[in-house]
Order: structure tokens, then sequence, then C-alpha cells
């Protein structure tokens, strides 16, 4: 599949049974959830699916689940968020004969490399298949900022055709275009910036909080792609206090509550991660009922 970089790629999550093991089934279901709810394309495997909780062979046959339930119907782009470039380069080649149509490609985890680095590790993971990259730049959680040094050196690497832009400072979605015009398509990456990534140019959004409320993100970029700033101001205005649990540390696990509250898929994730207790629990899940309660879906749905 030719991906049409836009709209709302939710990074879906990985549903895990009681006993941690992975529950292909369910995590079909969330899937195929998502897409029935009109998103644009899915994130299997990023952050929100505990990439880092798999093992090499448990993400090859997540990989072939999300790819046999979508089933064409829109483009599967897998995260690639190993330890080494050599792990990484397997990976990616693995992805490309399962059937992924893209990838999301992180910096190695746990090393802070430098930018020579950084531009080493994406042109050699790029040089191993042929799938079109999105780079994800996210520095306040990886401690590394793909800059402008970075992307202007990986310009001839034909394949890394996106970046996902997660710096909270909007200022970069400018600075991009102006660097770069056309040729890297940019995604909004941080949930709370989203509205401001949209507008000021990024074509698409890849979403945390979408796995919990779909139709809220699918009508808010459609509101914004039709002019409709009043619309998307409101929608953005009532998912903003959720929006923000993407910019936690604990975004996974706040993220898989608000799915358990609104009947879409389970808290359970895997440790290091833990499920949420005590007052922050409580918090988050008054966030989410106060939303489910007056979320502007219903508004519409009553309208009508």
């Amino acid at each position: 599949m030719t991906i049409d970089w836009h709209g709302v790629f939710p990074a879906v999550t990985t549903q895990f049974r009681e006993d941690l093991s992975i529950d292909f089934k369910d995590t079909q279901r969330v899937v195929d959830d998502l897409i029935r709810d009109g998103v644009t394309g899915v994130i299997a495997m990023g952050t929100c699916g505990e990439n880092n909780s798999l093992t090499a062979e448990e993400k090859r046959d997540m990989l072939k689940a999300i790819v046999e339930v979508v089933n064409g119907r829109v483009p599967v782009v897998t995260g690639v968020s190993e330890f080494t470039t050599p792990l990484a380069q397997a990976w990616v080649r693995d992805a490309e004969a399962i059937g992924a149509d893209g990838l999301m490609l992180l910096p190695a985890m746990v090393y802070v490399p430098k930018p020579e680095e950084l531009v080493a590790h994406f042109t050699q993971v790029a040089n191993a298949t042929k799938l079109p990259i999105m780079l994800y730049n996210n520095p306040t959680a990886y401690r590394v900022n793909i800059g402008n040094d970075v992307l202007e050196a990986l310009k001839p690497v034909k394949n890394i055709v996106a970046v996902k832009e997660s710096a909270a400072d909007t200022r970069r979605f400018t600075d991009l275009y102006n660097a770069f015009g056309s040729r890297y398509v940019i995604f909004a990456g941080l949930d709370d910036v989203a509205f401001e990534g949209l507008l000021l140019g990024a074509q698409g959004w890849v979403s945390g909080l979408t796995s919990a409320f779909p139709h809220e993100s699918v009508m808010l970029v459609k509101a914004l792609e039709a002019g409709d700033i009043a619309t998307a101001r409101e929608i953005y205005r009532w998912f903003l206090p959720l929006l923000h649990l993407d910019a936690e540390h604990d975004l996974v696990q706040s993220i898989k509550l608000a799915e358990q509250i609104m009947g879409r898929g389970s808290e359970r994730v895997r440790m290091p991660r833990m499920p949420l207790t005590g007052a922050r629990r409580a918090e988050v899940t008054a966030m989410v009922e106060k939303a489910a309660a007056t979320r502007p879906s219903l508004k519409i749905t009553k309208a009508a």
C-alpha cells in the first residue's frame, strides 16, 4: 500500500490477558473498532503499544495479527525502537516481510547519540528496507532532538519521508516547513499540541487518546481540514484536559485506563509499568468520566 500520510493514526495499544501474555484476538478487536470509527491509519507497537516490553517473537506475531485484521483497509505503520542499529535493521526486514506498510523510526533506545550518530543510525536502518519511514522526534522522552542539521543530512535518503514531531514547542512546525518545504510530511505527535500543529501545517496526527475517543479525534481533524476552526476549537477545548495525559510519563497507563472506562480495551500493562493507583487513578478516572458525559459527538447525535 502507498501511504497517504494524512489524518488520524492512533498509536494502538497492545492488549494483555490476566497473566500478561498478549491477547492477540482482543488487540485485533481494538484495531478493528478504531478502523470502523474512521481512523486513516494505525501505528502498531509504538510507545502505547509497549514496543520495548515485547520480545522479538511477540513483535513479529503481533504485527502479523494486526496486518491480518486490517486487511488493507488502512496503512499499518510499525514502531522501530530497538536498542542497537543491527537489531533495528533486522526488525524492519521482518516488518516488511510480514506486510507492514511503513515504519515509525526512533533513535536507538538508552544511548543518547550525537547528531552524526543519529544520521548514521537512521540511514543504515532505512537502507535495510524499501518501506517508507516516519522519524519520531520526542526530545523530552528520548533525550535527543532530531534537529534540522540531522534532517538536512538525511534529505538524500529517499524512503525517509515523514517526521512525527512531539516537541512541545509549536514553533517547530513552522521552522520545519521553512527549512524543508514539502521534503518531509509533518505529523503532530504530542496530543496536547495537536490542534496547533495541524493549524500550522501538519498533515496528520499520531495520537494516543484516540484509542479512547476516536470519534472526537476524527471530528477534530476533519473540522480543521474543512477550515471549520470554530468546531475544531470547541472539540479541542473539550479534549485538552485528557490530551495533557499524553505528555506525562504514565501516558500508557492513563490511556489504557481511559480505554477500559470507555469499554474499548483493558488497562493491563507489562512491568516496569503498573496500572495507576490511588489519587492518580482517581484523577484520571474523573477526567475520563467527565469527558465521556460531555463529548461533542453526543451533541451531534442529539441534534440529528
